[in-house]
């Protein structure tokens, strides 16, 4: 019996502490984290995976970024603990979170990480879109959430704008009636944003 909830403040000493064990010595100083420092994670889409006797097991996370412009959601890290590694949960924390993007609007995700595991969850490698090095290009996935999410996206992966204060907001776009949105997009997903992005391997970075 196991129980995935939204990742909680009081989840986040162990969360930590499971992403430490599972990944190598200074995974924070890859170039994928200077995307995630001052933006906040999509906290609706960070799970954890319990047992029945409350034991986190698996953690995942997602997080802002614009991909050739576009609003996009890095995954990851996604960690299992050692002990459960090879009974599925990786697999059932992806296929769940997914859907709840899905479910929450999103149009696409990518990740760096092994093609051939996330193929099963319909990722596949992006041509066009460019990590910050020295991210291996081959392993740049990109999953659509909404059909043509990643058609003709070409440039590269920088991070989120964190949103102004209130009273220094600008205001909206004017938007041509003949301004056709990217397929698989709506017209808010359009606003710029400037930075960077990470990088994972099956059931983790």
């Amino acid at each position: 019996m196991f129980e995935i909830c939204p990742e909680s403040p009081a989840d986040e000493y162990e969360v930590e502490a499971l992403y430490d064990l599972c990944f190598a010595p200074g995974r924070t100083a890859l170039s994928s984290y200077r995307l995630r420092e001052g933006v906040a994670r999509v906290a609706e889409l960070c799970l954890t995976l319990r047992d029945g006797s409350g034991i986190l097991l698996a953690a995942i996370r997602f997080w802002p970024v614009r991909a050739a412009g576009r609003r996009a959601l890095l995954l990851g890290p996604i960690a299992v603990h050692p002990t459960a590694q090879g009974e599925g949960l990786g697999a059932l924390l992806m296929r769940d979170s997914l859907e709840r993007a899905r479910a929450g609007g999103w149009a696409r995700v990518l990740l760096v990480g092994d093609a051939p595991y996330y193929q099963r969850f319909g990722f596949r490698k992006l041509e066009d879109v460019e990590m910050p090095p020295p991210t291996n290009p081959d392993r740049v996935l990109g999953l659509e959430l909404r059909p043509g999410a990643w058609v003709g996206l070409t440039g590269p992966v920088t991070r989120a704008e964190m949103p102004a204060p209130l009273a220094q907001t600008p205001p909206a776009p004017h938007i041509r009636p003949d301004q056709k949105p990217h397929p698989g997009e709506s017209a808010d997903e359009r606003k710029p944003a400037d930075g960077a992005a990470p990088d994972q391997r099956p059931l983790g970075p």
